[in-house]
């Protein structure tokens, strides 16, 4: 797990990568049901979930996933979140259109999520072991470094997303792929960063 502190908005976020995942259909289950139950159940439920799951596939580099969690973060901090928390925040701001469900659908954990990026936002001081520990609690898979999810990014849905199969950038190094990959990472990672001005 990895860890960075945003002292300008006395946040901090905990990010993780799992892969191998055994329980991605009962994880999604659980984040639905936690959202709709109510009383004393619905609040510890919801503490239990409180992280955004994020399908790794879709994450091209370690400064994609923290620009959108610090984009979230400024969003909270303006009171201008489109969402309910900051952790659905992250996933829309990911996402190039404005369509929560459609963010939700694409980003979010699905029955077939083989890999998750598994962030939690809190205040400054809140320790990472305890929050390791959560994230193993509730998700069944292999904690990876975060420098393995250059294994688990999917390209093509990648480029598929963002609309990037003829971008001429993108189009002018189909023989290279190291130098493609960093062109669609620079242009997400941009994507990203501009949601919220663009929104």
């Amino acid at each position: 797990m990895e860890t960075v502190t945003y002292p300008e908005l006395g946040s901090s976020a905990h990010f993780a990568l799992f892969t191998s995942l055994k329980n991605p259909g009962a994880l999604r289950e659980r984040i639905i049901k936690a959202a709709t139950l109510e009383g004393k159940d619905g609040d510890k439920e919801r503490a239990a979930v409180n992280f955004g799951f994020i399908d790794a596939r879709l994450i091209t580099s370690r400064l994609h996933l923290q620009t959108a969690i610090y984009q979230a973060l400024l969003a909270e901090a303006q009171k201008t979140l489109r969402t309910k928390t900051v952790h659905s925040e992250i996933l829309w701001v990911l996402n190039p259109t404005n369509n929560i469900t459609e963010a939700l659908r694409r980003f979010g954990v699905s029955e077939s999520t083989q890999s998750l990026v598994v962030v939690h936002v809190c205040q400054t001081g809140v320790s990472g072991e305890s929050v390791s520990q959560q994230m193993s609690e509730i998700v069944a898979g292999d904690l990876q470094p975060m420098d393995a999810l250059a294994k688990v990014t999917d390209w093509p849905a990648v480029k598929k997303y963002y609309k990037l199969n003829n971008e001429q950038a993108v189009k002018a190094l189909k023989d290279d792929a190291e130098g493609e990959r960093n062109a669609v990472d620079n242009i997400v990672v941009s994507s990203v960063a501009m949601k919220n001005v663009m929104g």
